[in-house]
């Protein structure tokens, strides 16, 4: 309940303010387990997609957000947790492990798990080697991989800056990719890594991103 009043709030203000392009939400399905798998440029990505896709998306956030203290603590934690926000925390050794329990009882459930391959934010722009979580999920769980490509919400919020901005968004929902079959020839960890790289080109052909070639030094294990 608490989710679709602050959704739909949420929504409309943010439609008012930023008018955002959103495209393909019919390939996102109506029901069933699915995960989405995007780019990160900014802080408010993790708000974009929730106010977008039109089903409850789960998906992590550091624990500090959940954890502050005051006024300010606690509202973070009310509007992460009314969003979907998992705490997890990346600084612990098993914070990577945990995240990815955290996604699979979550598709188990039918539900929609939100994740970004490449970790962390983008510091420059470009689009950084995915990390095999993302696989590890989809062909554990079984669930479609929709990608999702975001582009403008690094000028909303940049990395550094306290207060968000007023800059166009545009949110693209590709094709699902369905891991379920034909990835039994190859042995556990290059099937994660083919699968992985897979994402990141349908992500990279949503957002014409340069590729950077390489991990971002800044991501958490997941």
């Amino acid at each position: 309940m608490l989710y679709d009043v602050v959704r739909s709030v949420s929504a409309r203000v943010g439609r008012g303010l930023y008018r955002p392009r959103i495209e393909g939400l019919a390939n996102i399905p109506a029901s069933g387990p699915v995960i989405l798998a995007a780019n990160h440029l900014s802080f408010c990505d993790s708000v974009v997609i929730p106010l977008a896709v039109p089903r409850r998306v789960h998906f992590l956030a550091k624990a500090e957000y959940f954890t502050g203290p005051g006024v300010k603590g606690r509202l973070s934690r009310s509007a992460f947790t009314a969003l979907g926000a998992v705490p997890v925390d990346r600084g612990s050794g098993g914070g990577a492990m945990e995240a990815l329990d955290i996604g699979l009882r979550r598709l188990k459930d039918g539900g929609v798990f939100s994740i970004y391959p490449e970790g962390t934010r983008s510091p420059d722009g470009r689009l950084y080697r995915g990390r095999t979580g993302v696989a590890h999920l989809a062909l554990t769980s079984q669930a479609p991989v929709v990608p999702v490509g975001i582009t403008g919400t690094e000028h909303i919020q940049p990395i550094g800056a306290r207060l968000p901005r007023i800059a166009p968004i545009t949110v693209r929902f590709g094709d699902p990719l369905d891991f379920s079959i034909g990835y039994g020839h190859l042995k556990t960890g290059r099937a994660r890594r083919v699968a992985t790289d897979e994402v990141m080109a349908a992500i990279g052909r949503l957002t014409g991103q340069e590729e950077a070639g390489v991990y971002n030094d800044r991501a958490a294990g997941y």
